[in-house]
């Protein structure tokens, strides 16, 4: 029924997203978006051979028909994709009974890593991992097979999210608009595999990330009671496992003395900044009292406090 149909909205506006200037940027590749819609072809509409230079992809979300791929022919239904182009003869017909609807996303696909692409240039400081994810999907588009698959990874719900962002100008809806032409490559590329393909992520180094959060979490707290088991709680680690993160990544100094050392360069960073007395900055940068500072301060300094504040307002 018409009701159940959840692409019916973007009938209201076939052209919307086809009034913008879309030019996405993935990778190492500008993604011009020339045709971004839902049609219908009336039952038995025929629409005679032809081709394109650049890709166009097909996904079938309501009715059935045919379409033939240079000489050969697949029948179409619902839930189906395939991708024309570039240079793909091809030839569409509805069912003579019933009709089909057809989201159509036409882009040309340009590499700007490419030398040949005279006034273009690859982007700078881009993310390697989505360079390499880009370009993995662009060799594959190129190596499709020339026929209709079911869209097992669920395509065609970006062409609504699309559009929905489009007619509702909502907060990011560029971006929305730009992921969503990204998800729809990503996943008709991935309805031809015929094996989840295992793929890598970006890993962290987790002694070095628990180690930096435990620097945070320490900084951002050094002026009240800070404890090691706190800490530790907080990265949901053993406490022993915490005092050798740090006595590793923390040039050999104790959990203490990296405390010490955070409240130290607060106070000398106060003694320039402010009048404010020693008993005051003892107790706002975590001391217990202006003496056990003065004794602390000159043991790692050399100095006393005052000496210190002296020392550097006169230079």
């Amino acid at each position: 029924m018409m009701n159940n149909f959840p692409y019916e909205v973007m009938m209201e506006r076939q052209d919307a997203l086809e009034r913008l200037d879309l030019k996405v940027y993935w990778g190492n590749y500008e993604i011009r978006v020339l045709r971004f819609h839902l049609i219908t072809f009336p039952s038995g509409k025929m629409v005679s051979f032809h081709k394109h230079a650049e890709y166009e992809f097909h996904f079938i979300p309501r009715g059935k028909g045919l379409v033939i791929l240079e000489d050969d022919p697949f029948s179409l239904r619902e839930g189906m994709f395939y991708l024309t182009g570039p240079d793909v003869m091809h030839y569409q017909e509805a069912d003579a009974q019933e009709s089909m609807d057809e989201l159509c996303l036409h882009v040309d696909i340009v590499n700007l890593a490419d030398k040949e692409n005279k006034g273009k240039s690859p982007r700078q400081g881009a993310d390697p991992w989505e360079l390499a994810e880009a370009h993995d999907c662009m060799e594959k588009l190129k190596r499709l097979p020339l026929k209709p698959v079911m869209d097992m990874h669920r395509a065609m719900p970006f062409f609504l999210e699309a559009y929905q962002a489009s007619q509702m100008k909502y907060a990011g809806l560029y971006t929305t608009i730009k992921h969503s032409v990204i998800q729809i490559l990503l996943r008709a590329v991935r309805a031809y595999e015929s094996e989840p393909m295992e793929a890598l992520l970006p890993s962290r180094d987790m002694k070095a990330y628990r180690y930096q959060l435990a620097l945070e979490y320490i900084q951002a707290n050094s002026a009240g009671e800070v404890i090691l088991d706190d800490v530790a709680d907080k990265l949901h680690i053993s406490t022993r496992q915490l005092q050798r993160i740090i006595k590793e990544l923390g040039d050999g100094r104790s959990f203490s003395e990296i405390l010490e050392d955070i409240r130290l360069k607060a106070v000398r960073r106060r003694l320039l900044e402010s009048k404010e007395s020693i008993d005051t900055i003892a107790s706002l940068e975590g001391f217990s009292s202006g003496s056990y500072l003065h004794t602390v301060f000159r043991k790692r300094i050399g100095m006393t406090p005052t000496e210190y504040r002296n020392m550097n307002v006169n230079i």
